[in-house]
């Protein structure tokens, strides 16, 4: 049996092609910059305090109306309750002066019955000031997060199952439109329980079209092109939409504005559906053979290289049987939302290369696990930094940071070749599936920070750690095939249990 990399030798490495279906898969990752990060932006808090209509208040009450709380060591205004409006009203009205006349600490307070005031300084609206998902719905904030998580869990799920029944590109091109689709439904949300109903459908095309697009690359380009694919191409992409995204939040300071340019964006990626091809691998497993030879003989035919008679005979062919949040919402740099989140993603472009010259000539354990180490590592000891060093603590959040990059970078390339053709779209799935959860809790994690910011940072770099230990319990997949059966997948699991008795023999 001939393995499929054998059979299409002939087409060259690097033709017409190969470069077409490169960058067309690249462009088509773009708008998943946008979905991942856009809730940064939309679901923002900006400083508030109780409304004060409009009364008679002299000067010295309207100033002092709102009581002042310490946060975070600094005194502010407090952000849920006001003084008795009238009694306030009552006060001023008979030319009393606070602090002076009267002792404001022994006044009674009222919650915000009015509603709130929220500052424009930086954006003119987001979700929360829409719905005043403030003080006692507070908990709707990180919550909106882990529905977007939640659709992507369910989305991550299915989408593989149904990528391996119905093919790559179907799916890649169904939950790009379903993005696109439900991003713009979001412009017209009447409710924060409507907007975040559909944000949950807008999360089953997020990294479900991501998935699909990187697998369709895998087997689609040569082995010496899919790592190249991975890194530069795909993640760099989905950088490229990341970085791009804080401009456009900067110029569009309003939530619905924002949600319906992205969306508009994104319309112009599905034409591409004419352009990019099926993947022929999925194809044969499909006993489509046909089909796949005609994918093929176009292929040869843009390389302008010469195919043989019959490229597939069937007994040749073998048939077998998703933190950045976390690290972006723990960001101390320079206090700038927009600012932040630029940095945040520059700082993924020399991951992406670094990792794409490792990939060529490192074992997968052994840099995943490195990097795996070095982000947990960072976690666990920027807690001990002093405040007062603030360019140390952003040294080493950044440093952090690009360790994260290069694991997510090597896990998915890694996860694609462990896999055969007949389970990989569903392995990807169900693996970033269980990404999922740890982006499901992940708001709840940074919430712990309230009642002790050390909290946080533990939890997250001990599981980091700890996984950097059980990736050594996986098969290596360097320089070696991609599985196409179940069968030469187990021989990959054979030789790691080799490894594990040999390394326990030691």
């Amino acid at each position: 049996m001939k393995d499929y990399e054998e059979i299409v030798a002939f087409l060259d490495q690097w033709g017409c092609f190969q470069k077409a279906v490169f960058l067309l898969l690249c462009v088509s990752i773009i708008p998943n910059g946008f979905g991942a990060f856009n809730l940064v932006f939309l679901t923002d808090v900006p400083d508030h305090h109780c409304f004060i209509p409009d009364l008679n208040l002299s000067e010295e009450w309207r100033k002092s109306i709102i009581p002042k709380t310490v946060l975070n060591g600094k005194q502010e205004l407090n952000r849920c309750s006001r003084y008795r409006l009238d009694v306030v009203q009552n006060l001023s009205d008979r030319g009393l002066i606070p602090g002076r006349d009267i002792n404001l600490t022994d006044l009674e307070e009222e919650r915000c019955v009015d509603g709130w005031s929220y500052s424009t300084d930086i954006y003119l609206s987001t979700v929360v000031t829409e719905f005043d998902l403030v003080c006692s719905d507070q908990w709707a904030q990180p919550f909106t997060t882990s529905v977007f998580f939640i659709g992507v869990l369910v989305g991550s799920f299915f989408s593989g199952q149904l990528s391996d029944r119905y093919g790559r590109k179907p799916i890649l091109f169904a939950t790009m439109a379903a993005q696109t689709i439900f991003t713009f439904a979001q412009v017209f949300s009447t409710s924060w329980t409507m907007f975040v109903i559909l944000l949950f459908f807008n999360g089953l095309g997020q990294i479900s079209n991501f998935v699909a697009a990187l697998v369709l690359g895998t087997e689609l380009l040569s082995k010496t092109m899919r790592v190249l694919f991975t890194t530069l191409g795909a993640f760099l992409f989905y950088c490229i939409g990341y970085m791009t995204l804080p401009w456009i939040a900067f110029g569009i300071r309003d939530w619905r504005t924002l949600l319906a340019v992205l969306s508009a964006t994104s319309v112009v990626y599905i034409p591409l559906w004419w352009f990019i091809p099926e993947s022929p691998r999925w194809l044969i497993t499909q006993g489509r053979v046909m089909e796949a030879e005609v994918i093929v003989r176009d292929a040869a035919r843009k390389n302008k290289v010469q195919a043989p008679s019959v490229i597939f005979r069937e007994s040749e062919v073998g048939f077998g049987s998703t933190l950045r949040l976390f690290l972006y919402r723990c960001s101390i740099c320079l206090g700038n939302p927009f600012l932040n989140c630029f940095l945040s993603a520059i700082t993924e472009v020399p991951a992406y290369i670094v990792s794409s010259c490792l990939l060529r000539k490192c074992p997968r354990r052994v840099i995943l696990s490195t990097f795996l180490v070095i982000g947990g590592g960072v976690l666990l000891l920027i807690q001990f930094i002093p405040d007062t060093l603030h360019y140390v603590a952003l040294a080493l959040e950044m440093t952090g940071k690009f360790g994260f990059t290069m694991a997510f970078t090597i896990v998915y390339i890694y996860t694609a070749e462990i896999y055969p053709t007949v389970l990989r779209n569903v392995g990807m799935g169900m693996c970033s599936s269980a990404a999922r959860i740890g982006s499901i809790t992940a708001p709840y994690v940074i919430y712990l920070g309230t009642y002790n910011k050390v909290l946080p940072y533990i939890l997250m770099g001990s599981l980091t750690i700890a996984s950097s230990v059980v990736n050594f319990f996986l098969p290596e997949t360097f320089n070696k095939d991609l599985p196409e059966t179940v069968e030469q997948m187990q021989e990959l699991s054979m030789e790691t249990d080799s490894f594990h008795y040999c390394f326990t023999f030691i």
